[in-house]
């Protein structure tokens, strides 16, 4: 049943751990109807957040995103739709470019019960169920996608964590971005178990086949890991703002900078890490993953590029992506070894196909298209978990 409120009933929504983020704050337009929209909107987010979008051509477009953030009665969403369209059309520049093929797809989305939550981070269980991770609102939930049944289970308030990733005994891993730790859930009792990590924000993490969780920390420049049956932490200093982690199936584990330019190979024992420059000091590599011959595939986030690096030689090859210098690949995966990533610089998002074999591309409009998709997860069936965190969705991408 969808709830009805009024603009000051509006903070009631937000969820413990979901707190305003103002940062700097322009003034909007005047016109009626401002006043409404920085009640609402900047409840959780700067007014800059809206002065840098790429707006909507309609008010029933703007009306549409802001519903998947908040909820208002028929008045006030009317108007603020009407304030957004006037002041804040389409800024067709940022449009993708679209790149016609021959795979068929098929993208399903679901909005998040719980909306400012921010979800991200999709994983699949053992069961088939998909579990995300409310970052705003420190919580994971799980959805059944045959029945598009929701639930959601309450984590450490502090914790507001970043990724997710289930264990094979169905337990939900998370990291706590916020609090320094890496966290356990059990959904049969929905209890807790809370490991301390020097690094104060423990960001995406990985298992490996030896049983031990991998993790990233961005801003600690830290790589971590936690054994779970000890629940042994072992931590160290790495180059600036690790991101994306994966592993290869020869057991190295890879990390991608996101503050400088390089990809890191790091062996699971000792946890040395070899380091690979890539070219142009501007790279900034958010995520990566491997193909079946264990070449290394990245996104170029800064210089709008996916590329890839042969481990054996040390060669990198880069493609721009369609969309161009400022479409800026986020989330990567590879099914099949063919490349799957998303421009997420355009708007609406877009999703992108690059077969290797053939060097050619393939994209499409994610549906919702605002909300950029940080991170991705290949389902056991071959297809691809996605999100928009501000738009609150979470979606499954069938492949054809």
């Amino acid at each position: 049943m969808k709830r009805v409120i009024s603009i000051l009933a509006f903070g009631l929504l937000l969820a413990p751990g979901v707190s305003a983020q103002r940062g700097s704050a322009p003034a909007l337009p005047e016109g009626p109807g401002k006043q409404l929209v920085e009640t609402a909107c900047t409840t959780c987010h700067s007014t800059a957040t809206i002065t840098r979008a790429a707006g909507y051509s309609s008010a029933a477009e703007w009306r549409r995103v802001f519903s998947t953030m908040i909820e208002l009665n028929d008045s006030q969403a009317t108007t603020v739709a009407s304030y957004l369209a006037e002041h804040f059309p389409e800024d067709t520049s940022r449009r993708p470019n679209l790149i016609a093929g021959d795979t068929e797809i098929e993208i399903i989305e679901w909005t998040v019960p719980t909306l400012g939550q921010r979800s991200r981070d999709p994983a699949e269980a053992p069961d088939g169920s998909i579990w995300w991770t409310g970052m705003w609102a420190s919580l994971a939930g799980r959805l059944d996608p045959d029945t598009g049944l929701m639930e959601e289970f309450k984590l450490p308030v502090s914790a507001r964590p970043h990724t997710i990733v289930p264990d094979t005994e169905g337990n939900i891993w998370y990291t706590g971005n916020s609090n320094g730790t890496v966290g356990k859930l059990d959904p049969r009792s929905g209890l807790v178990e809370e490991y301390k990590t020097e690094a104060s924000d423990p960001h995406s993490a990985t298992f490996h086949p030896n049983g031990n969780l991998y993790f990233t920390a961005q801003r600690s420049a830290m790589l971590g890991r936690l054994n779970p049956d000890t629940g042994e932490v072992d931590e160290i200093d790495t180059e600036p703002r690790p991101y994306g982690i994966q592993v290869a199936a020869d057991g190295t584990v890879w990390i991608a900078y996101n503050g400088t330019n390089k990809i890191g190979a790091m062996h699971p024992d000792t946890m040395e890490v070899k380091y690979y420059d890539v070219p142009n000091e501007r790279t900034r590599i958010r995520r990566l993953g491997i193909d079946s011959k264990g070449i290394v595939w990245f996104v170029n986030s800064t210089m709008g590029k996916i590329g890839r690096l042969d481990p054996a030689t040390g060669d990198i090859k880069q493609w721009d992506s369609p969309s161009g210098p400022s479409s800026h690949p986020y989330a990567l995966a590879v099914i099949d070894d063919v490349v799957w990533y998303n421009e997420s610089g355009m708007r609406p998002d877009a999703l992108v196909r690059f077969n290797p074999s053939t060097e050619s591309f393939q994209s499409w409009e994610i549906p919702s298209g605002v909300g950029i998709v940080r991170n991705v997860w290949v389902t056991e069936e071959g297809n691809l978990l996605i999100h928009q965190s501000s738009s609150n969705q979470v979606g499954l991408v069938k492949i054809n």
